[in-house]
């Protein structure tokens, strides 16, 4: 009896389990329950704890509402200039009514698969390979449009498409990649040569600075050097110029006689026979008289004076180079010339008083003139 009963019980409690299984549904968020009683479609259970009939009610289908990401395999598509692309497509969608999505299509994806492969083909067989290429938009919303439009009635929302890859043949792609190599060189061309055009201008802009400042520095270093010279010239001159009269003042101080100029005579006759050239030479008739008045000091040579003192003082000038003045200066040295010629011409009197003057020779030298 015993037994009897414990079988009993297990059975009830089997029962249970099977009565709460089959009365007590749970679905998950984001998910819609499409319930079923003898075969007909009788209610859709949102997310939570449901309670259905045992036996009568069924739960068919459990239909996911979130937004649902498919992507179907490259498809051959044939553009208007008659060349193969492999494109495939990225499709969201989201199911808006889990009832349509059950009874209205019975493979929603696939249908949704086929009926991008046709829009795609529709579409791109418009368009050629370079537009196809380049519009990438154009052709996602066309795609969208045709699939939303159709897809409505099924409870679905398509929210985007997007074409992942568009492959041109392999011919294809080698052309386009030297059309690319070739317009990347173009550029490249076109930037070297406007490069080494500014690189050019740069360069000729600089030379011609350079030659204006080297000019420039030519010019003054010419107006420099020009001064310079004229100014040692001046000093040259000034320098010439009293050299000679210290040496004809010492000529005068010293007094030279007939013996000293008759000496210097023969001084001179080795320089007049140096040289390779001179095999004849004639000696002038100074040199002989000079010698005469060797030998005695009574004969004189003609057109030398027998008293060598000077008859003026000659005025030896200032010992220093004077430069010219500026003009800011003309009115102090119009001044002291006008006093230093008035000393000079003082000491000139005052020394033509002091000695006598000797008279000419009465002989001389046919062709000379008596010397003052």
């Amino acid at each position: 009896m015993p037994t009897a009963l414990l079988v009993l019980f297990l059975l009830v409690v089997v029962f249970v389990v099977v009565m709460l299984s089959k009365t007590v549904k749970i679905v998950p968020q984001a998910r819609a329950a499409v319930v079923e009683r003898f075969g007909k479609y009788k209610a859709t259970l949102p997310a939570g704890l449901n309670i259905l009939v045992p036996f009568m009610d069924k739960l068919r289908y459990l239909i996911d509402l979130r937004e649902q990401v498919v992507s179907f395999p490259p498809q051959p598509v044939i553009t208007e200039d008659n060349l193969v692309v492999s494109i495939d497509t990225v499709i969201y969608f989201q199911v808006t009514d889990p009832v349509a999505a059950t009874y209205e299509i019975a493979n929603y994806i696939q249908a949704i698969e086929q009926l991008t492969m046709t829009t795609l083909r529709n579409i791109v067989g418009g368009m050629d390979l370079e537009e196809t290429l380049t519009s990438r938009d154009s052709i996602n919303s066309g795609l969208r449009g045709v699939l939303d439009e159709a897809t409505g009635k099924w409870g679905i929302r398509v929210n985007r498409v997007e074409l992942k890859g568009i492959d041109p043949p392999p011919s294809i792609k080698d052309s386009m990649e030297k059309q690319m190599r070739a317009d990347r060189e173009k550029r490249a061309v076109i930037l070297t040569a406007e490069g080494q055009r500014q690189a050019a201008i740069l360069t000729a802009e600089g030379s011609k600075q350079s030659q204006i400042l080297n000019a420039e520095g030519d010019r003054e270093s010419q107006i420099l050097r020009a001064q310079a010279d004229r100014e040692a010239s001046i000093l040259r001159a000034q320098g010439e110029g009293q050299a000679i009269q210290t040496v004809f003042q010492a000529i005068h101080d010293g007094q030279p006689d007939q013996s000293l100029l008759a000496y210097q005579y023969l001084q001179m006759m080795p320089k007049i026979a140096e040289g390779s050239a001179n095999k004849v030479w004639v000696i002038p008739s100074e040199i002989t008289k000079a010698l005469e008045g060797l030998g005695s000091s009574i004969h004189e040579i003609a057109g030398i004076p027998k008293d060598a003192t000077p008859r003026t003082r000659v005025d030896m000038g200032p010992t220093e180079p004077q430069l010219p003045r500026s003009s800011g200066d003309n009115e102090l040295s119009a001044t002291s010339k006008a006093v230093q010629d008035a000393i000079a011409a003082a000491e000139s009197a005052s020394q033509t008083r002091a000695t006598p003057v000797d008279p000419a020779p009465s002989e001389g030298t046919a062709g000379e003139p008596p010397t003052a």
